[in-house]
């Protein structure tokens, strides 16, 4: 087995940003997008965990974005990813959790950023950031 060229690893990581904005957007649901997290090879999951975490910490959840996340996710919130993402403040080691969690940590993970990326976008970003990955819809319409 190769390792994937750097090439392929910033394409994964375009993809990861893709998947999990259009979810943030209401693009695509977080059922689709879990279940093209699950057909990931282990080692990719840990990748977009790790990846959407750092999203979650630069969108600067709040503990009541995560209790928000939780309760979109569908998934309990005595789950471990569930209470890792609540605790303030959160814990990011979901890369650590048996691998029959990280479905789990994906679905919270993403609704969490979803819930404090959306805060953002109406408030901070507002008409008025750069960031092209707040404007997925007007890049994905047809004409």
């Amino acid at each position: 087995m190769t390792e994937p060229s750097s090439d392929d690893g910033r394409t994964f990581q375009r993809e990861i940003e893709r998947v999990v904005n259009e979810i943030a957007q209401g693009l695509r649901t977080l059922d689709a997008g879990a279940s093209w997290f699950s057909d990931l090879a282990p080692t990719r999951q840990q990748m977009v965990l790790q990846e959407v975490a750092g999203y979650a910490m630069q969108a600067h959840i709040t503990a009541a974005d995560g209790r928000a996340g939780v309760a979109r996710s569908g998934v309990k919130p005595t789950a471990s990813p569930s209470v890792m993402i609540c605790m303030d403040p959160p814990r990011y080691g979901f890369t650590g959790l048996p691998s029959a969690e990280h479905v789990k940590a994906f679905r919270v993970l993403v609704s969490v950023f979803a819930v404090a990326d959306t805060r953002r976008r109406e408030t901070y970003c507002k008409g008025a950031c750069g960031h092209a990955w707040h404007y997925l819809s007007a890049a994905t319409e047809q004409p």
